[in-house]
């Protein structure tokens, strides 16, 4: 997950801050990678066909709703992920464990740090993995953080605080849009103490995901 604490959005940490790795260190991104990559264990199918547009409503504590359209048409296998693990309920009390304003807000995380996922990963939808997906990381776009490898995105997710397609178009698999509720994206990047450049967010402020829901 490399947006997680220190690699995501490493990249594009150039731009906001000075590293914007994700996950943490690069040695903590790839123990992660290997644990997740170890589990046998799959995912049942509970969404409708990834294909198309479908809708979501992510819920935060305090703060309000963001409606967000998925794009199946260009990232597949990512929407009917996160569909699954939506209706799982497996976000239902997860954060934003990093934020970074005018570059992005990060969330999903079980472990809360930029160490955790879901057990799986997925193929990454963008260029330089040689996947064409032509949605650019403009704000409001919500995208898949990951390690260095390119197939380590699991269940981070992270969503453009403010235009960012030089550092993370053709890296990062963005699969939607938010279409109501970019204040409550601003209020979390704007408002949310942070405790360094990279964006760590100490637990006790870290906004709290009530839940994600798949609407269509």
């Amino acid at each position: 997950m490399d947006i997680s604490r220190r690699s995501f959005l490493g990249l594009a940490a150039a731009a906001a801050a000075t590293t914007l790795g994700a996950c943490g260190s690069s040695s903590e991104n790839e123990q992660a990678s290997q644990d997740q990559g170890s589990s046998s264990e799959t995912k049942s199918s509970l969404a409708a066909d990834p294909v198309g547009t479908h809708h979501a409503t992510i819920k935060v504590k305090d703060k309000g709703t963001i409606k967000v359209e998925l794009l199946g048409d260009q990232a597949p296998i990512t929407v009917q992920n996160f569909m699954d693990l939506a209706n799982e309920k497996f976000y239902d009390g997860l954060t934003f464990h990093r934020i970074i304003k005018g570059f992005m807000i990060q969330g999903g995380d079980p472990n809360g740090d930029g160490t955790g996922g879901s057990g799986k990963n997925i193929k990454g939808e963008f260029y330089s993995n040689g996947v064409t997906n032509v949605i650019p990381h403009q704000r409001g776009v919500i995208s898949m953080a990951r390690s260095n490898d390119p197939d380590s995105a699991s269940s981070q997710f992270f969503i453009v605080h403010e235009d960012s397609m030089d550092s993370l178009d053709g890296q990062y698999a963005a699969f939607g849009r938010v279409t109501e509720g970019m204040e409550v994206v601003d209020d979390i990047a704007e408002n949310t103490p942070v405790t360094d450049n990279n964006g760590t967010v100490e637990k006790a402020n870290q906004p709290i995901i009530e839940s994600i829901t798949i609407d269509d």
